[in-house]
């Protein structure tokens, strides 16, 4: 199985999720929502990017 290393992103989300943890999940959605008001384009394809970075989750 291949490791895999956090983004400084994602390092912030975990902090930020030891805290306030409906905060990354939210910050994910409003991304997520920003993207899609810009074009159906980009905010499918951030929906994917997510979907694919948890794959190993579900």
């Amino acid at each position: 199985m291949a490791e895999v290393v956090s983004s400084n992103y994602d390092v912030l989300l975990y902090f930020v999720a030891i805290f306030v943890p409906p905060v990354p999940v939210f910050m994910n959605l409003l991304i997520n929502i920003l993207l899609w008001i810009l074009g159906w384009i980009p905010g499918v394809l951030h929906a994917w990017w997510i979907i694919s970075k948890s794959e190993g989750a579900m």
